[in-house]
């Protein structure tokens, strides 16, 4: 009804007929990769992050409480679901999924790089506090996927040694009297290879697998396989956060991207306060329209931003790395979301990739 109000001679329930009829989230996913593919033809966003690198985030969307995927949010202290996002370092985001509040966001953050098409593969995922568990860890490292999340208050999580008779001189506190055990990792890891090799041939999903190695039961022997794989691979991450300052840096920044994009979403999405919508199906496809919306206004900025540059040079104005590194695509003050449209055939000038300086 938004829609219709601001494009003439278009009526409500024509924009409803192409949504039903000729609209699915597959080929919201196949426009999104192709504008991602076309982003990063662009020479500008390399001053702005590197492309191996990607973090994950997620932020709540209303919906009506009476609702199967609808959970109270402690922290957002409303009714809905969570929008989650995987934003490459470069600003455009690669990957979004709508998941239930009450869960671990750490289930879903392997799906984003798996189920990743476009021509942007990181192998480096950030997050926060709640984009890490073990078992995450064991999965990602088989996967060849680095996670490096920013954790909060990680001197209470537990560091394992690789042998109990091990003594370190200066650091001794944070470790815990267990050790590693080796003899379960290599008793199961042509199952966890098996897993890992399933989930690159596309045949199961890294959620699907983590929502079974959620719970520490007896019989879930792959469990504990995973969480000892994961204690080492999280003990040796730990010890390179604390010692690294530059890291820590870099995490920071990747994730205040992805919190950015965010808010950059909500902006984008107005006309609605929540997400009308009552099928589980609906409500993802709106996060994908939201998605390739948020998208396109991503590789527009970064177009005009190019071009204006390229005045400015010919001008005779000298641009350093340090100055094109300081831009974001993330700029709102000239769209007017407001006002009527008119649909009419356009022929729009060829994208201009390429920032000498």
């Amino acid at each position: 009804m938004q829609t219709s109000r601001t494009i003439a001679d278009i009526s409500a329930r024509q924009i409803s007929f192409v949504d039903q009829r000729q609209v699915t989230t597959e080929k919201l996913e196949a426009a999104t990769i192709d504008i991602i593919n076309g982003y990063n033809q662009f020479q500008l966003p390399r001053y702005w992050g590197e492309t191996k690198r990607v973090a994950a985030d997620g932020t709540q969307w209303d919906l009506y409480e009476n609702n199967l995927l609808s959970e109270r949010h402690i922290r957002y202290g409303g009714y809905g679901g969570i929008a989650y996002y995987h934003v490459s370092d470069t600003y455009i985001a690669l990957f979004s999924h709508f998941i239930p509040c009450g869960a671990w966001e750490a289930i879903y953050i392997l799906d984003g790089l798996t189920k990743n098409n476009s021509d942007i593969q990181p192998d480096i995922l950030h997050g926060d506090t709640q984009a890490q568990s073990a078992p995450v860890y064991g999965l990602a490292f088989l996967l060849g996927i680095k996670l490096m999340p920013r954790v909060r208050n990680w001197k209470d999580l537990k560091w394992f040694k690789a042998t109990p008779d091990e003594i370190y001189q200066h650091i001794e506190t944070l470790f815990s009297k267990e050790a590693i055990d080796w003899a379960l990792i290599s008793c199961h890891l042509p199952d966890m290879l098996q897993v890992a090799q399933s989930i690159r041939a596309g045949r199961l999903s890294p959620s699907t697998i983590l929502r079974k190695l959620g719970t520490a039961s007896r019989k879930n022997k792959l469990y504990f396989a995973f969480r000892e794989l994961g204690r080492t691979i999280r003990t040796l991450f730990l010890l390179e956060y604390i010692g690294d300052d530059e890291l820590r840096r870099v995490i920071q920044a990747a994730q205040n991207k992805c919190e950015g994009f965010n808010q950059f979403t909500q902006w984008v999405h107005f006309g609605a306060d929540k997400i009308t919508e009552n099928a589980r199906d609906e409500q993802l496809k709106v996060i994908k329209y939201n998605h390739l919306v948020a998208n396109l206004v991503i590789f527009h900025n970064c177009q005009t931003l190019t071009q204006v540059l390229k005045e400015l040079e010919a001008e005779g104005m000298v641009l350093t790395p340090e100055l094109l590194a300081a831009f974001s695509p993330y700029r709102t003050h000239h769209i007017n979301r407001f006002g009527l449209s008119e649909v009419k055939e356009r022929h729009p000038q060829p994208a201009s990739y390429d920032v000498k300086f």
